[in-house]
């Protein structure tokens, strides 16, 4: 098979001007022409992925090269598809202003074409070797970041089983701060963060409540109230944490380090001055911690414990504001009632596969911003494009459809999935126990479906079996695509899959 040759792009009003350039370049590159800026503009466009080179013409009616130039700028196409100007004109101003709009090259009239070959050559070998290396990178970062938060995550998560918890308080932590921090950026400039920073204190939130693995079982899982003693052990896991954190060798200069230290020490000091451990008063206390201190408050009082019930959406921010439960900053209370009703809905709908997907796109979106950094790729940009299509997609549909990752064993389901189901969205398997708190015959039918051993040469499992929908049972197929890592020289290993359930009417 051949390789698909690279695409340019000769934009010049003279029509023989451009006959002569495709003439040289037709036997190694596919051509496509623009007699004008305006047309120059709309093929890029429609071909930015396509595009791997740009010959611009400087003085043309309608847009001149400079005027493209510009809107190559302002579109960030100027940073994936490398351009050489070619044209009569050649005063030294001229020229340094079209090397500052970001061309590669100038090649003045009339050129010599052994000049014009090489010079393209080498600008279209340069970027692709550019590309290469950005691709690389990006999978590096992303693959380093990802597993950064998945680490943080999973310390989290056995604090929080141990603690007796569900495991979702980390979670609801990391979405709560997630949205305060957004809406005291819009309040209040008076915080040195910004919104690079939302993505890393969120993370670093999970963290919070780390220093209670040095907490005895007896007193961190006791069902009644806790004696002065014991209270004064368990207010011990604050200092513990950051202790904790600051033993590690490495790390120290990290954003993330920086803020999960100062969430884990202080998340439990007042804005009145009567929290521990040190006992710090108003902006003493970094606005980390005063936001994961309100968001850690609200989920404890609005999620059931060993010593309590629940209290109501409603009755946690009454006793938030009657000072019931700490004394806060009042830009926080003011926040807080202002993400009110989005919170419910928030925490309600939480979705392990957008807060994975939140890492990413956060990653994906500073990567892009960052004007220092060469990842600018369209093909990158399509990537980010099509998540953020699948995730709208699957909202929008009818479909039950389910993901299930087999170690950690974790099934994800659609909300109209776990409606139809009567499953929760997130079901988490504890390998000794088996699932958690999931009575459910649908659960362990589909489960049967998931280890149905697949090869890894034919990947799709179909089984017919009844299944209660919409609390009727009926014959339905279940669907599985079942996801195979296949490393060189080693055997193939199951990961993951992909669920469909069709009703058979």
């Amino acid at each position: 098979m051949d390789e698909k040759r690279p695409l340019i792009l000769i934009v010049d009003d003279v029509a023989l001007n451009r006959t002569l350039l495709s003439d040289v370049l037709c036997d190694k590159y596919d051509i496509i022409e623009a007699k004008n800026g305006n047309e120059a503009l709309l093929l890029l466009r429609e071909k930015t992925s396509e595009i791997s080179l740009v010959l611009l013409d400087m003085v043309m009616p309608k847009k001149d090269g400079m005027e493209v130039l510009s809107i190559m700028n302002k579109n960030g196409w100027i940073n994936e598809i490398p351009v050489i100007m070619i044209s009569v004109e050649n005063s030294h101003s001229l020229i340094e202003g079209a090397y500052s709009l970001g061309v590669t090259d100038f090649i003045g009239r009339p050129f010599d074409e052994m000049v014009l070959l090489n010079r393209v050559s080498n600008t279209i070998r340069l970027y692709a070797k550019q590309k290469h290396l950005s691709d690389l990178v990006l999978s590096q970062i992303y693959e380093k970041t990802r597993n950064n938060s998945m680490m943080v995550t999973m310390l989290s998560h056995i604090v929080e089983f141990r603690n007796g918890e569900s495991g979702m308080h980390v979670l609801h932590i990391n979405t709560i701060t997630e949205m305060l921090l957004h809406e005291i950026l819009h309040r209040s400039k008076k915080y040195k963060i910004n919104k690079d920073d939302i993505g890393i204190i969120s993370t670093a939130s999970s963290m919070h409540d780390i220093g209670k693995i040095t907490i005895p079982d007896s007193i961190l899982n006791k069902p009644g109230k806790l004696t002065p003693e014991e209270f004064n052990i368990m207010k011990g896991h604050s200092l513990n944490g950051a202790v904790m954190l600051n033993s590690v060798p490495f790390g120290k200069d990290e954003p993330l380090m920086k803020y999960a230290y100062e969430i884990c020490r202080w998340h439990h000091e007042r804005y009145d001055g009567r929290g521990y451990p040190d006992g710090l008063k108003g902006d003493e206390i970094p606005i980390a911690a005063q936001i994961v201190s309100i968001a850690d408050v609200y989920d404890a009082l609005t999620s059931e414990r060993c010593y309590k019930k629940a209290f109501t959406h409603e009755q946690a921010l009454k006793m938030i504001h009657n000072n019931e439960c700490g004394v806060f900053n009042p830009l926080l209370l003011d926040s807080l009632d202002a993400i009110a009703d989005k919170l419910v809905t928030s925490l309600q709908t939480f979705d392990w596969n957008k807060q994975a997907d939140k890492d990413f796109f956060y990653i994906a979106d500073t990567m892009i911003k960052d004007q220092k950094h060469p990842i600018y790729n369209q093909a990158f940009r399509q990537f980010i494009n099509e998540r953020k299509k699948s995730n709208f997609f699957e909202s929008m549909l009818n479909d039950i459809i389910f993901e299930y990752t087999y170690s950690p064993s974790i099934m994800k389901l659609s909300t109209n999935a776990a409606k139809k189901l009567n499953l929760p969205k997130t079901i988490i398997e504890d390998e000794k126990k088996g699932s958690l708190n999931i009575e459910n015959d649908n659960w362990q039918k589909i489960k049967e479906a998931l280890y149905k051993q697949s090869s890894s040469k034919d990947e799709t499992i179909h089984v017919n079996m009844d299944l209660t929908i919409d609390g009727n049972k009926v014959p339905c197929k279940v669907i599985v695509l079942q996801i195979w890592n296949k490393t060189q020289n080693e055997p193939p290993v199951l990961t993951s899959a992909y669920g469909h359930i069709e009703v058979l009417h």
